[in-house]
């Protein structure tokens, strides 16, 4: 069982976690959301998702202690337990936020909060408050605007949901999301603040065995269609083979991932789709006999 994440907790000389207080099934115990800098003025990482007033509250109590405003919020995607409770941040905590600039990654269907004016970030920019120092790295896959932030003080990386305190994540293209956890593994994190879930202190383990993981399902996919070449199969059946005990809550999520795999593998022209089912490709069995 996942030790228990308090509303506020402080991680760091630099970094203060509050919990969105959005608990779920794909959110875990809620949003992480980061309060970052040293001085009066600090960045937030994400926040949360809307009308949660425990959220607003406990953010606004931080923010009085430290006697610190904003100068930046960084939204690390498009999802609504990221960027949901944005306007609710801006009306509520008017005090701290009026002096504030919001940023996110660009997508090509954004649906950002009205009256909010939103800058858009850039692969590689760097942010700087007092005590900290922010480099913006692009790494889609989870969704195609997703980024993560360095914090280059403490060779830290905020994850957003492409790497998770617990569990797998999922994500809108594997090709993409390959590549980005490879991004992040370059960087050589001592440590990983996760949108979801706690603190990761073995990072590198950490993104190995997401890679890992995913490879294996890749191969668990092609033994089956291999093993049964003449055969069709759905998503569905895919999972009810190849997922052991999995919670029915569950079940589409993994659907969905199996779908990534097999759409990638068919960009690979390792599998093919016929009348919405899959099977090996005659090229991929020719090859591995």
């Amino acid at each position: 069982m996942a030790a228990v994440i308090p509303a506020v907790t402080r991680i760091s000389s630099r970094v203060i976690r509050v919990l969105g207080c959005n608990p779920g099934t794909m959110t875990l115990q809620g949003t992480n959301t980061y309060i970052v800098g040293t001085g009066k003025r600090r960045v937030l990482i994400d926040t949360g998702d809307s009308d949660v007033p425990q959220y607003i509250n406990h953010l606004r109590s931080v923010l009085n202690y430290e006697g610190i405003d904003l100068a930046h919020i960084f939204i690390s995607h498009w999802h609504h337990d990221h960027i949901g409770g944005l306007s609710d941040v801006l009306e509520e905590i008017k005090e701290k936020t009026k002096h504030c600039q919001v940023w996110k990654y660009p997508r090509a269907k954004d649906e950002l909060p009205k009256n909010v004016t939103v800058e858009p970030l850039k692969d590689g920019q760097e942010f700087t408050v007092e005590g900290a120092t922010l480099r913006v790295i692009h790494t889609p896959g989870h969704t195609e605007d997703h980024v993560v932030l360095h914090l280059l003080e403490d060779d830290a990386v905020f994850s957003g949901d492409c790497i998770l305190g617990e569990g797998t994540a999922v994500f809108e293209d594997l090709f993409d999301y390959m590549n980005s956890l490879q991004d992040i593994a370059n960087i050589h994190p001592k440590v990983i603040y996760p949108g979801h879930g706690n603190v990761i202190q073995n990072p590198m383990e950490k993104i190995q065995f997401y890679i890992t993981h995913r490879m294996e399902r890749e191969q668990q996919i092609m033994e089956v269609l291999g093993n049964n070449r003449q055969q069709s199969f759905g998503e569905s059946d895919l999972v009810k083979m190849i997922y052991n005990d999995l919670p029915e809550k569950l079940v589409k999520a993994a659907e969905a991932n199996v779908n990534h795999h097999l759409v990638k593998l068919l960009k690979e022209q390792r599998v093919k789709k016929l009348d919405g089912l899959w099977q090996i490709s005659d090229h991929d069995y020719i090859k591995s006999r």
